[in-house]
């Protein structure tokens, strides 16, 4: 079995932090893309992510398949968005899944995103993998959650009996790269608009880019984790406290508060849909931690002091 790895929808803030974790390492790295650069530091394939093509032979030995290819969230959900959500998740997964039954010596392992998202809004208890997943009126995640079930049912109905399948339910993914969260955050915080957000009682459920890329690996050097596997730090906290200790660790000594009807015309102004906001996420890594992985940063006051470090 080569060390490779082959990430498919690696262009994005996630599959470029996972293809240097892993070149750091290493691996042999293959990035199947839409769109193929003439520079770039690691090797690049082209794909449509919903036809079979060349690209397959990528998969050929390789140790773990990594997909992450889905349009991004952050937009508005009319009818338009909403079937490419759907589509180029689901597209995708049952894709490779054909490209791995057609490999005589397919992929160890496949890991296939998911989302957090999945789990029923609450306050109460935090959920690990054996957690509700239902969606909520109050927040306003119907479309997210249907968007989820059939993601991983797609994954569970590929036929890929020599492969292990992971769906990785994954939370906000704290880091410095383009598309990703913190520099939106830490600039809010920085112009004195860093308060809650709607009542701030929602939890967040996070985890840093590189307990993200830790956690990855870790998942293909275990065979026994397997099926839905959470992929967030072990501490999600109240909106409220996040805000303040991102304003704390930034310095900055007020922030003033966003109300759930400042939320609605924010979002609608930006383009984007306020369950990003509201809805509360408490979500744990049971698998994760009952298998021995350890985090880098279980607090999200380290996250934060990390990455502002890293400016």
């Amino acid at each position: 079995m080569k060390r490779k790895i082959v990430l498919a929808g690696g262009s994005g803030f996630l599959g470029q932090a996972l293809a240097a974790h892993f070149q750091e390492d290493g691996f042999e790295v293959a990035v199947l893309t839409r769109n193929v650069r003439a520079r770039c530091v690691y090797r690049e394939v082209a794909w449509d992510a919903c036809t079979s093509g060349p690209w397959q032979s990528e998969l050929e030995g390789a140790l773990a398949v990594i997909n992450l290819t889905g349009k991004s969230v952050n937009c508005r959900y009319n009818a338009r968005n909403r079937r490419e959500i759907m589509g180029s998740r689901v597209n995708s997964t049952q894709v490779i899944g054909q490209a791995i039954t057609a490999c005589k010596e397919p992929p160890r392992v496949w890991l296939n995103a998911s989302t957090a998202t999945v789990y029923k809004h609450t306050f109460g208890p935090a959920w690990d993998e054996s957690g509700q997943t239902e969606a909520t009126a109050e927040a306003k995640d119907r479309f997210s959650v249907e968007v989820a079930w059939a993601w991983e049912k797609a994954l569970n109905a590929a036929s890929a009996p020599r492969t292990r399948k992971v769906a990785m339910r994954m939370a906000m993914v704290l880091g410095q790269g383009r598309n990703s969260v913190f520099p939106v955050l830490r600039r809010l915080a920085r112009l004195g608009l860093g308060g809650r957000m709607g009542n701030g009682k929602q939890f967040v459920s996070w985890i840093h880019e590189r307990d993200f890329c830790r956690a990855v690996e870790w998942l293909i050097n275990h065979d026994e984790l397997k099926g839905p596997i959470n992929l967030t730090a072990p501490g999600p906290l109240p909106n409220a406290e996040m805000m303040r200790t991102l304003r704390q660790v930034c310095g900055v000594p007020l922030g003033l508060p966003a109300s759930e009807w400042v939320l609605e015309v924010g979002a609608f102004f930006l383009r984007t849909e306020t369950e990003l906001l509201i809805k509360s996420r408490r979500v744990i890594p049971g698998h994760l931690l009952k298998s021995g992985f350890r985090f880098e940063f279980p607090k999200i006051r380290e996250a934060f002091q990390d990455l502002c470090s890293a400016e």
